[in-house]
């Protein structure tokens, strides 16, 4: 029995045993019943995690706290950064975006002038833009949001319990409905949770990865040549083609073979999202959406990474462009 075959045998048995239910808290668990869900490995809606950010983050009082601090914010003509995208010859390239400086108060009025022509600017530095491990580590660990950090709890107790460590990571997610995140997976036990607006989320379990149809594409950025000038996508010299799936949107029907079982679910403010390492989604959002989230590395040690790499699919992996194939 080839691998193929195997993967759609347990992605079907997966399925058949866990359909599409995704458990709701009403309030955030303990750290017991945290690690129970955690040893699941499925999505949980969790409510009732007021973090002071809840209460306090209207457009005036960021401005206020934040002052004239730079923050670094992509940009792309499309909404679509980290994202398979194709050139002007026709090439598909998987595309970072350009990254430009601003205050708080520029985004949030960049944010409220955008029409179908502008760019769009999102707040998705990621990597902890907030608290990175270095902070955990007491060895320093500056951010552009140190003046927020009193609003953003460096961890959240019950994971930090559960897991038996503090998160690797801690970001803040500032955009539009024009942003868009592509379809992907992560290495992380990630807590999601939104502090204004509203974000729609798209799930497929790691039993379904098969379904992304995942390709190689050249990388490529997207550049601005001067201040008054345009987004050109720059393809990037001695870089490592990139591993993405090519189904851009997943969550329009039809968009995805007919053995994946999608899951849907819009997170509103105050309510969280527990997303297990190796999940794949996808990201919408409402207007001026505000988010957190916290990173835990996930345990290597085990069957956990090994039985993600199976169904992520081992072999090469076939080119995006069809000229290489």
């Amino acid at each position: 029995m080839n691998s193929n075959i195997s993967r759609q045998i347990l992605s079907s048995e997966y399925h058949d045993l866990n359909g599409n239910h995704i458990d709701v808290l009403d309030e955030p668990p303990t750290a017991l019943e945290f690690s129970r869900l955690a040893h699941i490995s499925r999505p949980v809606l969790i409510r009732g995690m007021q973090t002071p950010s809840v209460r306090l983050w209207d457009d005036e009082y960021l401005a206020a706290t934040m002052g004239k601090a730079k923050i670094s914010v992509a940009v792309t003509p499309n909404g679509r950064a980290d994202a398979v995208t194709r050139a002007p010859d026709g090439k598909l390239y998987f595309v970072e975006p350009h990254v430009e400086q601003m205050s708080i108060s520029d985004l949030f009025s960049k944010l409220s002038r955008e029409n179908d022509d502008s760019d769009v600017y999102y707040l998705q530095s990621q990597n902890g833009n907030v608290y990175s491990s270095r902070f955990f580590e007491g060895t320093g660990d500056p951010s552009e949001f140190e003046a927020l950090r009193a609003d953003i709890p460096g961890e959240i107790s019950w994971c930090s319990e559960a897991f038996g460590r503090p998160p690797d990571a801690v970001n803040l997610w500032i955009g539009s409905h024009k942003s868009v995140t592509s379809i992907h997976s992560d290495p992380y036990e990630n807590i999601y949770t939104v502090v204004r607006g509203s974000k729609q989320f798209t799930l497929l379990p790691p039993s379904e990865g098969s379904c992304l149809q995942e390709r190689m594409y050249p990388h490529g950025t997207w550049t601005r040549q001067g201040t008054e000038t345009g987004l050109t996508l720059t393809p990037s010299t001695n870089a490592s083609p990139i591993r993405w799936s090519s189904v851009i949107d997943p969550d329009i029907p039809g968009n995805l073979p007919p053995d994946a079982h999608p899951i849907c679910i819009t997170l509103e403010p105050g309510e969280t999202l527990y997303l297990p390492p190796g999940w794949w989604h996808h990201v919408r959002q409402g207007a001026n959406t505000i988010a957190l989230n916290w990173w835990y590395d996930m345990e290597m040690r085990g069957m956990a990474w090994v039985l993600l790499s199976f169904l992520r699919g081992a072999g090469p992996v076939p080119s995006g462009n069809d000229e290489d194939d």
